[in-house]
């Protein structure tokens, strides 16, 4: 290979290469991204793109467009070939003007062209007029599974934050625990106090410590349901992050808001299901009228006795037609299918009516169970700040040798208890307030 040639070669390869890598580094980037940045958002734009249930409704999607298409082909006109080629050991006969003479060739053989035209066909009648309502269909499924997403991410994702938040809160305590732990055994070392203060924040250490261990275990399966709920199949953590002052604004909902059963992608689903089965109710009545098609078709025909000179003739011949099809009595047959797909109709009105009552039960129980959570997180909140101020307060008088360590160890046990009872309160509302807007069908993605 020669000087310029061989420039040419390596400044090509370097092309390919660096584009190949900047397409990892921008892949690897956007993995680190999220890993770094695991916001409530991220993770669910994440598992919108990612999540298997949702990807195949958008796949579903296109297969459905498809197929519409499909179908709306048999409005086009249809072209045909046929060719066929055949040789009789023995000639057919007929009976002409008293003799019995050869009815044809040895070989015969046909080209044919046939074209054929819709004119009134039910089946792509019902094709054209529902096509609308199938593409919704599809879409309307794509939107429920991406709702469906967004809920369980959000639930998966308040669950882990929870649970890392117990985990913060046991680290303070234990970081309590061990000072008061230091303070008994001094006292105790110093003949204040007897050995069972000692022992008492031992044992109540150590029961922190225990639980601490178990909330991290439980941490590390909640966190491995939170990736499959996001269709996160990389063997990488994820490192949550979020806003505590930003998610207690988020808590709160109006609570004077109505139910719009328009709203509900559910009761939407139904209304575009009644449109198919409305148009299929259609396409039964349509049972009683004909099928009307134009045809027409030009045959090249060739007939010789010796094959060497089967094609040196040709005898075409060509036609065209409209052909009416109509079934006269089919033993009640179309009837029965119309009033099959009247009650069919009919039975959809019936899930319409029990989905509105369902609709309403469920938004009075969301709603309910809301209001139960936001006035459990405003006591406990209240609680919170008192049940810090006693513990000051005791802890201060243990030390001035005005209380008992037994009170101390109740304060604490208070504080912690009110805690976890408010970070549990908090995200029991945030959870709440997701059954809420999808009751309500408010759901955004």
């Amino acid at each position: 290979m020669n000087n310029p040639k061989r420039k040419i070669f390596y400044s090509l390869a370097a092309g390919i290469v660096f584009m190949l890598f900047s397409s990892f580094l921008n892949a690897q980037d956007s993995q680190d991204s999220l890993l770094q940045n695991a916001t409530l958002q991220n993770c669910v734009q994440y598992a919108l793109k990612h999540f298997p249930l949702v990807q195949q409704s958008l796949l579903n999607e296109e297969i459905t467009e498809h197929q519409i298409k499909s179908k709306l082909a048999d409005w086009y006109p249809q072209l045909n070939m046929n060719a066929f080629y055949q040789y009789y050991f023995q000639v057919p006969k007929a009976f002409f003007n008293g003799n019995v003479v050869p009815a044809g060739t040895s070989n015969t053989s046909t080209i044919g062209l046939g074209l054929t035209q819709n004119i009134f066909n039910r089946d792509v009648l019902l094709a054209s007029n529902s096509a609308n309502d199938v593409r919704n269909q599809a879409k309307q499924t794509t939107v429920a599974n991406k709702i469906d997403v967004v809920v369980n991410v959000s639930k998966a994702f308040y669950d882990v934050l929870l649970t890392q938040q117990q985990i913060a809160l046991l680290d303070d305590d234990i970081v309590r625990l061990e000072r008061n732990l230091k303070d008994a055994y001094n006292q105790y070392r110093s003949g204040i106090v007897d050995k069972t203060d000692y022992k008492t924040a031992t044992i109540t250490l150590n029961n922190s410590k225990a639980e601490r261990k178990s909330n991290m275990e439980l941490l590390k399966a909640k966190l491995v349901y939170l990736k499959q709920q996001m269709g996160y199949v990389a063997a990488n953590g994820v490192n949550i992050v979020y806003d505590s002052a930003q998610m207690e604004k988020e808590a709160f909902i109006d609570t004077n808001q109505t139910v719009n059963y328009n709203s509900r992608i559910e009761y939407q689903l139904l209304q575009t299901e009644k449109k198919l089965q409305i148009a299929n109710l259609k396409y039964n009545k349509w049972s009683f009228l004909p099928s009307v098609s134009a045809y027409g078709d030009y045959n090249f025909s060739y007939l010789n006795n010796q094959f060497s000179g089967l094609y040196s003739n040709n005898y075409p011949n060509s036609y065209a037609g409209i052909q009416l099809a109509f079934p006269i009595f089919q033993g009640g047959k179309r009837i029965h299918e119309i009033r099959t797909a009247e009650l069919q109709v009919k039975s959809i009105d019936w899930d319409i009516t029990s989905l509105q009552t369902n609709i309403n039960s469920q938004y009075a129980q969301a709603m309910a169970v809301y209001k139960s959570n936001l006035n459990d997180y405003n006591v406990l909140k209240e609680n919170l700040d008192l049940a810090k101020e006693v513990y000051n307060t005791v802890e201060l008088q243990y030390r001035s040798g005005v209380k008992a360590y037994l009170d101390v160890i109740t304060a604490e046990t208070n504080l912690r208890t009110t805690q976890v009872n408010y970070t549990n309160a908090l995200y029991q509302v945030l959870s709440s307030k997701l059954d809420v807007e999808k009751s309500l069908g408010t759901i955004q993605y």
